[in-house]
């Protein structure tokens, strides 16, 4: 276990000094920002150097790896981990946001196709492949983030990117609710996904509920709740990870295992 940074109180030069930091899995709730986990993290276990290793939208529960002290100069290379996310597909309606906090843009029937059908459907989207992001998103256009834009009623266009898709399996399909097992590169977009995989299907659609099931290593079975940050405090620091390649290592089981039995009985409310 790497030693803890002094207690608060220590004059700055000397607070965190020859402390590594760490990385720590935070589950984030629905409803909250990456950077409210940030802030309750950071009064908990006042420490000052405190980031978050990838942002998840509000609505989005799961993992959010949490890097403190020095550790935080690891984030770019923990951006490279895989990460997998349990996604619900709504069929019915593409949205401005391409998630359930836009309006309504189109609107067409679910797909009337059994699971087989849907699950070829996807082949495209598995690879490497060239992905538009959504227009709600963090990417900068002209030097301003593409969600301040559309917010402000401008037009944003965004290009398509390369992305890579390493898994895209059905987990289950109840119309209009599909779910779906993802496990993918950084730049990734699940809502870009949906948007897309309704319009391949000839219908529409909108991401309707996304869990981060593991970034790396870092996995949500493993994850520290808010309630538990609030509560342990500075003991959190005993929850550390050393930040190294260790960390990037996927559990071999999402690449493998049935996405049903990975996802199990994962719904949105």
């Amino acid at each position: 276990m790497p030693p803890a940074p002094p207690e608060p109180g220590v004059p700055p030069k000397q607070l965190e000094a020859n402390w590594p930091g760490g990385v720590l899995a935070v589950d984030k709730p629905a409803g909250w920002t990456s950077f409210d986990v940030v802030a309750v993290v950071r009064r908990a276990v006042a420490v000052r150097r405190v980031g978050h290793g990838g942002t998840l939208d509000p609505l989005a529960t799961g993992v959010l790896p949490i890097l403190m002290g020095p550790a935080t100069r690891f984030v770019d290379r923990l951006h490279s981990g895989a990460k997998v996310y349990a996604a619900l597909v709504r069929f019915g309606t593409e949205t401005t946001t391409d998630d359930a906090e836009g309006t309504v843009r189109v609107a067409a029937p679910p797909p009337d196709l059994d699971e087989a059908a849907i699950d070829r459907a996807l082949l495209p989207f598995r690879g490497v492949i060239q992905q538009v992001p959504p227009a709600r998103s963090a990417l900068k256009v002209g030097g301003r983030r593409a969600y301040a834009l559309d917010r402000a009623g401008e037009e944003v266009i965004l290009g398509a990117r390369p992305v890579r898709v390493d898994r895209l399996d059905v987990a289950s399909w109840r119309s209009p609710s599909l779910r779906l097992l993802v496990v993918c590169g950084s730049g990734t977009y699940v809502r870009s996904l949906a948007r897309d995989i309704g319009r391949a299907l000839g219908s529409a659609a909108h991401l309707g509920g996304l869990r981060r099931l593991a970034v790396g290593a870092l996995d949500a079975g493993e994850a520290t709740t808010v309630e538990e940050v609030r509560t342990i405090g500075r003991g959190l620091l005993d929850r550390l990870r050393p930040a190294d390649d260790r960390l990037l290592a996927l559990d071999a089981r999402y690449l493998s295992e049935p996405a049903e039995r990975i996802l199990g009985p994962w719904e949105v409310a």
